[in-house]
């Protein structure tokens, strides 16, 4: 192992005189990958060593007050939330790929301006989503703030991203299971929903882990359509998510401690959710 190692780092150094440029490209790569390590190691620590010894069991009451500035409220509402946007995005940003990957006729002008406006829609500010959000879910809907009018907002926020992803992963699938499937009499319906999309799911899933992060992340547009108020409500009731509730009590500058606190279990909630995403994903690529 040692050798092939010395090897391989001579034949670098060979190229690398031989090519001063490939040299200075190698350098900007390790120094860009070492800076990206750094920053989140330092981000993470930071949060965790902040964090960690204001985690009390006044945090996990279940009602909110003053005194104890429980996040129990917010973190049910955040599992409410995200259930109920991907619950409305997911399907529909599926089917729309499958339509557009297998369904579609290549070249077609309306595909093209679909692609390009999911791709639009991904960049624009939440914040937008979160204005159209009040105007057409709380104003003309006269819903309110509540959960419903959150939810809707961050399907609408989130959708690009799950059909784009899931485009990019039936894409991936080799045209020979198509091919296959077809040989072996199915037909495409079957093809689809048999073959192809199980073979997909990992690409799908992390659309959807990808979307369930900007679902927990989320503040600006919850502001605007779900409210602020620390408490467990019905779907058309107003209430706040855990990054609403972390930016409540950092904004207010009394609460700085079960802020940190708060966003310790923000990252565990990510990193648990990503982890068991990440094994249902290999378990199903196994299969």
């Amino acid at each position: 192992m040692e050798a092939i190692n010395t090897q391989s780092f001579m034949s670098k150094l060979k190229s690398f005189k031989s090519n001063p440029f490939s040299a200075i490209l190698f350098i900007l790569v390790m120094f860009a990958t070492t800076v990206t390590f750094l920053t989140l190691v330092f981000l993470v620590g930071y949060i965790l060593v902040k964090g960690i010894p204001n985690i009390t069991w006044k945090l996990f009451e279940w009602k909110y007050t003053t005194e104890n500035a429980s996040l129990m409220p917010s973190l049910i509402n955040t599992i409410v939330m995200t259930a109920i946007s991907l619950l409305i995005a997911t399907p529909i940003g599926i089917f729309s790929a499958v339509y557009l990957v297998e369904y579609a006729k290549r070249g077609n002008k309306i595909v093209g301006l679909i692609r390009v406006t999911a791709e639009t829609l991904s960049g624009i500010p939440s914040i937008v989503y979160g204005l159209f959000g009040f105007l057409f879910f709380v104003t003309t809907l006269k819903w309110g703030y509540s959960m419903l009018a959150g939810a809707f907002t961050l399907a609408i926020m989130i959708l690009p991203l799950i059909m784009r992803t899931t485009e990019e992963a039936l894409k991936a699938v080799p045209d020979v299971y198509r091919e296959g499937s077809f040989g072996l009499g199915a037909g495409k319906l079957r093809t689809v929903f048999v073959i192809v999309l199980p073979a997909a799911v990992p690409g799908i899933l992390a659309g959807v882990i990808l979307a369930i992060g900007r679902i927990v992340g989320e503040t600006a547009a919850l502001i605007y359509t779900a409210g602020t108020i620390a408490q467990i409500p019905d779907l058309m009731g107003s209430g706040s998510t855990l990054s609403v509730h972390m930016y409540n009590l950092s904004k207010e500058g009394l609460y700085m401690n079960q802020s940190y606190a708060t966003a310790v279990i923000l990252l565990i909630i990510v990193v648990v959710i990503n982890s068991i995403s990440g094994f249902i994903a290999k378990k199903i690529a196994k299969e």
